[in-house]
């Protein structure tokens, strides 16, 4: 349902509804009858964990570098180095959580512990539980809590609320689940904690409290108002109600293991982020006809200053008995 505001612009008052199931599984069978080769690109990334650690050493001796520098330089710096590099290790745990730097899934989770470090804040373990039922129940009522809750649409409706929102998206992508869909910590969330503490203490100890605040506005302004954090609001706010998922082909995917390749993601997630471009060029023909973007800082701009786009702009359907 939409309704007009004050300057007959039309603003959606209810999410988009399909009454199909998602689109990737069925383009995934098709895709797979026509060129079984595509299987061929199953498998991790055997360099997922060098390229991890280069970004993990080089972000923590950013951080004990700047123990003693002025608060200005230190936000300077956060947004325009410390936030890519953070943001980078939130989308090598998102790679992780496919199992796509070991073949063995243990080994996907002390490293996702590991890359999760700089983040400054434990959430590797937590995020991968969340994230594979996103994959599974895309758009499911109550089940995808990559979809915003309906108290953040019914509040965010205006351009400076939206504004608000994009700064602060990272918040209210951590916390809604923990809010709608809450899930007890196991084993492996303990660790997360434990070794994120430890290392958050022996920088508070060692350095003292800017170098641990440094990792906090680099993991804090680099998924806010940042052209690498507009992939949160370009892989499925619908924009085209025909589509419930965009890819994103630009310059920004060698720096975010490829992930704006999501449409291909979300038909193959067993394949690495470094070999999505060739499902594209193998099956060309599946993509080159859906609505795409070059642009993630664009895509901020439109969600903000298009009145009738807002968090209601995601679609949803109920559980479908084949889902559950």
């Amino acid at each position: 349902m939409r309704e007009e505001d004050n300057e007959g612009v039309v603003m959606a008052n209810d999410f988009f509804w399909s009454y199909t199931d998602e689109p990737h599984a069925s383009r995934r069978r098709q895709i797979l009858s026509q060129y079984p080769q595509i299987k061929e690109l199953f498998g991790p990334d055997p360099f997922a964990f060098f390229k991890i650690a280069v970004v993990v050493s080089l972000q923590l001796c950013t951080a004990i570098i700047l123990h003693d520098a002025g608060w200005l330089k230190m936000l300077a710096i956060a947004y325009f180095f410390g936030s890519f590099l953070n943001h980078n290790l939130f989308l090598a745990i998102h790679e992780l959580s496919h199992n796509l730097a070991f073949s063995t899934p243990v080994y996907n989770r002390w490293l996702g512990i590991f890359a999760n470090l700089p983040i400054g804040v434990p959430m590797s373990i937590t995020f991968q539980k969340y994230h594979l039922e996103h994959h599974r129940f895309q758009g499911v009522d109550g089940i995808d809590m990559d979809v915003p809750s309906c108290t953040e649409a019914q509040f965010v409706t205006s351009t400076l609320s939206k504004a608000i929102w994009v700064i602060f998206q990272l918040f209210f992508y951590a916390l809604r689940p923990l809010f709608l869909k809450p899930k007890p910590p196991g084993y492996w969330e303990f660790i997360n904690l434990a070794i994120q503490v430890a290392l958050d203490g022996i920088l508070l100890y060692f350095w003292g409290w800017k170098s641990f605040a440094y990792l906090i506005l680099s993991t804090f302004v680099g998924g806010g108002m940042h052209p690498m954090a507009g992939h949160f609001i370009s892989e499925h706010y619908v924009f085209n109600p025909e589509q419930e998922t965009y890819s994103y082909y630009g310059p920004l995917n060698l720096m975010t293991w490829c992930v704006g390749y999501h449409n291909e993601h979300h038909d193959f997630p067993r394949i690495p982020g470094n070999k999505l471009h060739k499902v594209k060029e193998i099956a060309p023909e599946y993509y080159e006809g859906l609505d795409s973007y070059k642009s993630w800082s664009q895509v901020i701009y439109m969600y903000i200053m298009d009145r009738s786009i807002g968090p209601f702009s995601r679609m949803k359907r109920k559980l479908s008995k084949k889902s559950a």
